[in-house]
């Protein structure tokens, strides 16, 4: 079992940053890769970035790339540092864990419960 926890979001200017974390427990073999997704209202929750937990090697969703950055401590907590926010980075972001990195969502077994990020214009 893996329990996330999502924490960080909140309310900021266009061209402002947020950082997320994401504590992770359980067995620390169920999280070979983690990742963030993002889900607006109405839309489909969308890739953002992943990490193979072990080698800290990263992965980006086009949206985010080169504004996004995501990494992990050596123990259980991994980041997403957000620079430049735009409007459209409005969202849900969800913590994921699973086996293998992909960009959809279905193929993650655990998830956290999400923390909200509201950038205004």
């Amino acid at each position: 079992q893996v329990q996330l926890v999502e924490s960080g979001g909140g309310l900021v200017q266009a061209g402002g940053s947020l950082r997320l974390s994401c504590a992770a427990s359980g067995h620390t073999f169920s999280r070979d890769v983690m990742a963030w997704f993002r889900q607006a209202p109405g839309k489909e929750r969308e890739f953002v970035a992943a990490i193979r937990w072990s080698s800290g090697s990263a992965f980006y969703g086009d949206s985010v790339k080169g504004r996004f950055t995501i990494s992990r401590d050596t123990e259980n907590t991994m980041y997403l540092q957000m620079n430049s926010l735009k409007p459209e980075d409005t969202a849900a972001y969800y913590c994921a864990a699973g086996n293998l990195l992909t960009t959809t969502p279905t193929t993650y077994a655990y998830w956290g419960q999400g923390t909200q990020v509201t950038v205004s214009s």
